[in-house]
């Protein structure tokens, strides 16, 4: 991460709004333009905010942003090409923040987005005024990957690498399978919203966020999802602000007992297990907004904390 006196600053240059990052690299932002506590999300690798639909509403309760990870969803790549670590992320998560202009925030972390809020807390805590980390690990992603499978803890780091290899193999022609699906959902929540009765929820935000994995150039998202492998177990000593954990007891990705761990290891964090899966921004959205305000709640921002 650049120098704390280092700013990153907001450029027209690019091809709508964003940001030069730390290292000069374009990064696409995202504003839900509504007035409420300062909230920045931290995303899922790749996954749009569209994943968390609540925060679109302009009555949410919180000022929210976001980006688009590197070479990703409009997002340029980096000059160099190494610069695709968890600390590249959290230089562009407070990228974001200043162009924002939000001095501190509530960060929302999901999967490696939450390795990214840590990695930007441990920096910068001053600026950090709570943490909802939705299943996802401070660090060592990958040592909580597969856990309901029962697979031996020492196999899962070389497995999940193995894995996030073949992803340049798999990910094609499955994203040509999930090409399809946000044509379907779209259908599918015409229809439900014709219907006399009430519409499935959340068929259009999946919709969305398929919409968006199936675009994803797949031998560089392998790149990222590997680089993200990388980012070490932290020592979380260094947190004083409030924290929420949030697992899911089917999710193969990031395991609960993982998540229970390291919430124990966090004075006064809250755990929350969802009998869910890796998608839990989908599956419980409205369970996930109430924790989230419930967080928001034990912080020490104030009504006016909006911004600098």
């Amino acid at each position: 991460m650049p120098d704390p006196g280092q700013r990153a600053g907001t450029d027209s240059t690019g091809p709508g709004p964003g940001v030069r990052s730390a290292d000069g690299t374009w990064i696409r932002t995202w504003n839900n333009d509504a007035a409420g506590l300062p909230l920045v999300i931290s995303n899922g690798l790749g996954a749009p905010p569209a994943a968390w639909p609540r925060l679109a509403d302009p009555a949410c309760g919180f000022h929210a942003v976001s980006w688009y990870h590197r070479g990703l969803g409009g997002s340029a790549r980096p000059a160099d090409p190494t610069h695709i670590t968890v600390a590249d992320h959290a230089a562009d998560l407070e990228a974001t923040m200043d162009a924002a202009d939000l001095e501190r925030a509530i960060l929302l972390g999901w999967s490696v987005g939450v390795n990214v809020a840590f990695e930007f807390a441990r920096a910068r805590p001053e600026r950090v005024a709570a943490i909802l980390a939705v299943a996802g690990l401070s660090g060592g992603a990958f040592r909580g990957l597969f856990g309901p499978s029962g697979l031996a803890r020492e196999l899962r780091e070389p497995a999940g690498r193995i894995g996030a290899w073949l992803l340049r193999v798999v990910g094609p022609p499955a994203a040509g399978l999930a090409s399809l699906l946000p044509r379907t959902l779209d259908a599918a929540d015409r229809l439900g919203r014709a219907a006399p009765t009430r519409a499935v929820p959340g068929l259009a935000d999946l919709g969305e966020v398929a919409r968006a994995f199936s675009a994803h150039p797949w031998t560089y998202y392998s790149q990222l999802v590997l680089a993200s492998a990388n980012h070490q177990p932290m020592d979380t000593g260094f947190v004083t602000f409030p924290v929420t954990v949030i697992a899911g007891l089917l999710d193969p990705l990031a395991a609960g007992d993982d998540l229970r761990t390291m919430a124990g290891c966090i004075p006064g964090a809250r755990f929350v297990a969802l009998h869910g899966t890796h998608f839990l921004p989908l599956q419980y959205p409205g369970r996930l907004h109430a924790e989230l305000c419930a967080l928001a709640g034990r912080t020490d921002l104030g009504p006016t904390d909006h911004g600098r």
